[in-house]
């Protein structure tokens, strides 16, 4: 909660006469100092609009290479390339990942050049091919 403040609303205004800003229009504030007699607070629950995610992701070592996590998550940013898909928007819609999971998978796989990360928490689907560089030999 914030410190307690003074029990008055009172609006702005130039006190010198040569201020371009001396004739104030009028926009709905009150034009003397007025005593706050009540404040009311109202917490509002947000609706119900999707399922939780669950308190822990499934191993996805053991599922066919085609099935991954990867795979879909891939999958889902090409249906529309110029989307920009929130971490969570994406955990929501595989729904069997935590989001602390997502993140990391999300970082790393935009640090391979899978994805490409074009804010914070924004992914969309990178514009070039998807298929990763040959790694160079050692000389």
């Amino acid at each position: 909660m914030l410190p307690s403040r003074r029990l008055r609303v009172s609006t702005r205004k130039v006190k010198s006469p040569i201020s371009r800003y001396n004739d104030r229009l009028d926009d709905g504030r009150p034009d003397r100092s007025r005593p706050v007699t009540a404040l009311s607070i109202a917490i509002l629950a947000a609706p119900p609009s999707q399922a939780p995610l669950p308190a822990v992701s499934r191993d996805d070592r053991l599922t066919a290479l085609t099935d991954r996590r990867r795979q879909r998550v891939l999958a889902l940013l090409r249906q529309d390339p110029s989307r920009c898909w929130r971490s969570r928007d994406i955990a929501y819609h595989l729904g069997d990942i935590t989001l602390g999971t997502m993140y990391r998978q999300l970082s790393r796989w935009a640090e391979s050049g899978l994805i490409l990360k074009i804010g914070s928490g924004l992914y969309t689907a990178t514009t070039h091919s998807q298929t990763p560089l040959p790694r160079p030999r050692k000389r």
